[in-house]
């Protein structure tokens, strides 16, 4: 994990040396850039980083950031771990949300379908999986903003907190109601890939040996799927729910967008269009961080959920 973080930084800061935007006239603007004098230019840029070389810049950032410094925010002119703090609060309360219902949910139709392959059901699902894997997250944001903000009127159109109010006046259900779009959003999105290989994988269980033989004994299809399907459609289903956090996290840039939703995504749009190197780049640490430890403890669940992938199972 290490390694790969260190990888990712490097890729992520070569991308960003090798951006074409100007960050003083992102900034500054074109007009109020001409209008300066060169020593006031060199300033900007001597805050910028622009004058520096690309290897010294990453190092001296690199040095920072193991020490915990993360450096200050040259778009919010902030301290970039309080930035992080703020954003990544309101991206965790919408991006757990939505991962926990997208993963129980197309885990729970995934085996609906495969127990009633070719029935209703199944078709039913498979439809609804076939027609959201090809729909885009924005579109799909767009359109439960339309229906349920402006024809309904029944929840807030965007933001992640009511307008006007303090912070201290904010309370949990304002919050709650500013982020059931946007959560209802990644959820419908993450259903899909869920539902349909836990589908396939719930198929091959009900036509294998030991389920004829367990119909063969009398048992129902409830408890075929309790005793013996569901401990082995679990484990893709683990791989695939920890493996969508980076698909989580990738849906959330966009639909944040869309929702004004004041987090991660939004954050890392603004300082990629502003040039703001320390904020991308510890916004991207920090979300390599989320899905490598995502991978990580789905590797660690294996061995609780089949004991036969423990290390030494075999032998033993």
């Amino acid at each position: 994990m290490v390694f790969l973080l260190v990888a990712v930084s490097i890729v992520s800061f070569i991308l960003m040396t090798m951006s074409p935007v100007d960050p003083l006239q992102a900034n500054v603007g074109q007009a109020a850039l001409g209008s300066m004098s060169q020593e006031q230019i060199e300033k900007l840029e001597a805050y910028w980083g622009v004058d520096e070389p690309p290897l010294k810049r990453y190092l001296a950032w690199a040095k920072d950031f193991v020490r915990g410094d993360f450096g200050m925010s040259l778009q919010y002119r902030q301290p970039v771990s309080k930035v992080i703090a703020v954003k990544l609060g309101n991206s965790l309360f919408l991006m757990v949300t939505a991962w926990i219902l997208s993963g129980v949910i197309g885990f729970i139709l995934g085996v609906a379908a495969g127990v009633f392959r070719g029935r209703l059901p199944d078709r039913l699902i498979k439809g609804y999986c076939v027609v959201i894997s090809s729909t885009p997250a924005f579109w799909l944001a767009l359109l439960l903003l339309m229906i349920f903000g402006v024809w309904l009127k029944v929840l807030p159109i965007g933001l992640s907190v009511p307008i006007g109010l303090e912070a201290s006046g904010v309370t949990f259900l304002d919050r709650l109601r500013h982020a059931i779009l946007p959560a209802l959003t990644l959820s419908i999105t993450g259903i899909s890939n869920i539902a349909l290989h836990t589908r396939e994988k719930m198929i091959d269980v009900m036509e294998s040996d030991y389920v004829l033989f367990a119909r063969a004994r009398g048992e129902s299809t409830w408890q075929i799927v309790r005793r013996h399907a569901l401990r082995n459609v679990l484990l893709p289903a683990i791989t695939l729910q920890f493996a969508s956090i980076s698909e989580i996290f990738g849906g959330s840039v966009l639909v944040e967008q869309v929702f004004s939703y004041s987090g991660m995504g939004q954050a890392a749009v603004t300082a990629g269009l502003g040039s703001d190197m320390p904020l991308l780049m510890a916004i991207t640490i920090v979300s390599a961080v989320f899905v490598f430890g995502g991978n990580l403890i789905a590797n660690i669940l294996y061995g609780i959920v089949d004991p036969r992938i423990r290390r030494g199972g075999n032998r033993k």
